[in-house]
């Protein structure tokens, strides 16, 4: 099995948000798109949360989120995973991407949202204990993979609840890492 690798992040010097994903699916690699699995909930929760079309072409759909001041990466720079599924990556293969430079270079990001508990974890263990990110916030969203089974609606009130630019100064109660 071979190593594969993510992608360079989507994000402008004003994103205030930053969604994390694990690593690309094998969909997204094919595609050299960030979330092109069509069953993948992710670009209609971005499109109902920040008022742009889903089925805009996928540039449209980018510029959208700079617009909306998210940016979009994955924890993982490479790993080895056969398929799709986080549960596949093998252990010991996970290399971080490094996100020292990335929030050096995007100090307005306030808040990191993950796609999913193993981005939560992965960056937990890889990448987090190397970075001083206090004025960072972190919470865990339920991802938006077809393997997570709950409804599309349900996601969306999700991540509407903990996204929405109303609600960014309003979350005493989101942990932050220690």
């Amino acid at each position: 099995m071979s190593m594969i690798t993510s992608f360079e992040p989507v994000a402008n010097n004003s994103a205030h948000i930053l969604i994390l994903g694990s690593m690309p699916g094998a969909a997204s690699l094919k595609s050299n798109q960030y979330y092109a699995h069509p069953r993948n909930a992710f670009w209609r929760i971005m499109a109902r949360i920040f008022k742009f079309s889903a089925e805009a072409p996928y540039e449209t759909r980018v510029e959208a989120l700079n617009a909306s001041g998210v940016a979009l990466w994955d924890v993982l720079h490479s790993c080895v995973r056969p398929g799709s599924l986080d549960s596949a990556i093998e252990t010991g293969s996970r290399v971080p991407n490094n996100f020292s430079s990335f929030f050096k270079n995007h100090s307005n990001i306030k808040l990191v949202g993950f796609n999913g508990s193993e981005a939560e974890k992965s960056f937990s263990k890889y990448a987090q204990p190397n970075l001083g990110t206090n004025d960072i916030s972190f919470v865990c969203l339920p991802s938006s993979s077809p393997a997570n089974t709950i409804t599309l609606e349900k996601k969306i009130e999700a991540w509407e609840k903990l996204l929405v630019p109303d609600n960014l100064f309003k979350r005493a109660a989101v942990p932050k890492y220690e």
